[in-house]
This record gives structure tokens, C-alpha cells and sequence, in this order.
């Protein structure tokens, strides 16, 4: 199969499992908090990928040599510790739809990072296609459902929650740029992108879990351990995104250009149009559905490169 097939089509994948992954930890963030939903679901999915990594590659701990340590670990801490603490806190304070507008900026981020990292290039149809995708994205998301369950904040607190949207999205595009520096280190021995997840889980998780001991949250996450339904949303979302969804979007970053990765799996806003038709009973209007057609536009002019 074509390589970039392959690579296109795990960063679909991602999207819509990041897509109900959102929902999850958005429930999760509002019952026991987005450290104590940060703090335990990347200790989940480490479990889940060393068990994993074992079974399949027949070792608990990635061999890697320190430069891949180094670029996969520092995406880990930018894109899982940093900025999914900010866009796990953005989905409380501003809720899912006006964060996931945000993060699909997170593509401009990830092929600046690539440039400049990488020396990756981008011609002018792939260009088109994100910008077409991402003009198809903001449109869903900027269309207000009269039956939106969003409750009215302050100016102050909507201001909050974008600069945190907007830390997400640059720790989530730089930290995939990073990644597959550190996968691309070597050509001759490309490093297995389920190996590069659990490099990033294990130093993500390293940086989080010390983040919690130095700002003393030891006691927040013992009270939200007693939440059995949050702590079902938090496994829930562990399972479909950090341990299988970043494992498919290291897949993505392997075979195709982070930038362009990063575009397909920021289709989350159109993929979560039917889930809140479904949840919420939220009708999408013709103009939403309009800019999901656009944004598939996108999608296709991707994948005639």
C-alpha cells in the first residue's frame, strides 16, 4: 500500500477517535478537574502501551539513542504535558466547540515547526488544500446551534480560555514536529512509531506527575479517584486517545508531512457534527454543513498530492 495512503489515513482515523476522545475528557475535566483527567490518563495509557510495546516488539522500554530520546521526549512534555494540560482546561472554561476551533490551528504550528526543525517543504496544492480545509473547519465551528448547551462567560474568562486553547494548539503542532524529528534522526533506522508513543507518554508522564507533587495536587487526585464516573470518562478517553489515537498519529507523521498530518486530524470539528446531532440533539444548519463539505474538499485536494 501506498505509504502516504497509509499515512492519511491514520490521521482520519485519529481525528475521529480524538473526536469522541474530547467529549469524554471534557465530562471527565468537569467532575474531577483537568490535572487529576491530565495526571491519570497518560498513567493509563503508559500501562497500555508498555504491555503493548511488549507483546509486540518483545521489550517494556523503547531502544532509542539519546537524540531520539531527547526530540521524542521534549514533544512529549510540549504536546502531552503542556499542552493538553492547557487544552483540557480550555474545554472547561470555554467548552469543546470553541477549543477544537482553536486547535485546528495547531497545523500551522506543526509545519512551521517542521520547517524549521526538518527543512520540510510544502508545494503549492498541498498549501491549498490546508488552507481549503481549514477555511471548511472554522466555518462548522464558528456556526452557532440555537439548542447549544454553552453556558454564557465572562469576557475575562473567554479571554483565559483562548490563550490556553491557543498554547494546546501550538504544544500539539510543535510536539508532532519534534516527534518525527526525533523518528527521522536516523533514516537508516527509523524509530516505530509505537515506540515513539511510549517515549512520549513516559516523559509526558514524568513531567505531569512532577507537576502535580511540586504544586501539591497529590490530594486532588486522591478526591477524584472517589468519582467513579469521571474516572470511567478519564479510562474511556485513555483508551481512544493517548493510547490509540497518538499511536495512529505517529503513523500520520511518519509516512507524511507533519503540516499535513496535522490538517487531517483537525477534521475533529466536522467528525463531531452527528456525535452532538446524537447527544445533544444539536441540528446543524446548512451553513454547517456546507463548510463540512468544504473541509472534505480539503481532505481530497490532501489526497491527490
Amino acid at each position: 500500500m501506498d505509504p502516504t495512503i497509509i499515512g492519511e489515513s491514520a490521521a482520519i482515523i485519529t481525528a475521529l477517535l480524538w473526536t469522541f476522545n474530547s467529549i469524554l475528557f471534557t465530562a471527565a475535566g468537569k467532575r474531577i478537574g483537568s490535572i487529576s483527567v491530565n495526571a491519570y490518563r497518560i498513567i493509563m495509557a503508559v500501562g497500555l502501551l508498555v504491555l503493548t510495546h511488549f507483546i509486540l516488539l518483545g521489550a517494556f522500554i523503547p531502544v532509542a539513542s539519546d537524540g531520539q530520546w531527547f526530540w521524542v521526549g521534549m514533544s512529549g512534555i510540549i504536546g502531552l504535558g503542556i499542552g493538553d494540560f492547557a487544552l483540557f482546561t480550555a474545554f472547561i472554561i470555554i467548552g469543546p466547540r470553541r477549543s477544537v476551533l482553536l486547535m485546528a490551528l495547531s497545523p500551522i504550528f506543526a509545519a512551521f515547526g517542521a520547517f524549521f526543525l526538518m527543512g520540510e517543504s510544502l508545494s503549492l496544492l498541498v498549501i491549498i488544500g490546508i488552507a481549503v480545509t481549514l477555511s471548511g473547519v472554522i466555518i462548522v465551528i464558528l456556526e452557532r446551534e440555537e439548542k447549544s448547551d454553552e453556558s454564557p462567560i465572562s469576557k475575562k474568562m473567554k479571554i483565559w480560555g483562548t490563550v490556553l486553547g491557543l498554547i494546546g494548539a501550538a504544544g500539539q503542532g510543535i510536539g508532532y514536529a519534534m516527534a518525527k524529528t526525533g523518528m527521522w534522526l536516523y533514516p537508516d533506522e527509523l524509530l516505530n512509531p509505537l515506540s515513539t508513543t511510549l517515549i512520549r507518554m513516559i516523559m509526558g508522564a514524568i513531567f505531569i506527575w512532577m507537576c502535580v507533587l511540586v504544586v501539591g495536587k497529590l490530594p486532588e487526585l486522591r478526591k477524584a479517584l472517589k468519582d467513579r464516573h469521571g474516572m470511567k470518562c478519564t479510562a474511556g478517553g485513555a483508551l481512544i486517545g493517548p493510547f490509540i489515537g497518538v499511536t495512529l498519529s505517529m503513523v500520520a507523521v511518519t509516512y507524511i508531512a507533519a503540516g499535513v498530518a496535522q490538517t487531517l486530524m483537525s477534521l475533529m470539528p466536522v467528525f463531531i457534527i452527528p456525535v452532538i446531532w446524537v447527544l445533544y440533539k444539536q441540528r446543524t444548519s446548512w451553513r454547517g454543513i456546507a463548510g463540512a463539505i468544504i473541509a472534505v474538499v480539503g481532505v481530497a485536494i490532501l489526497f491527490l498530492v
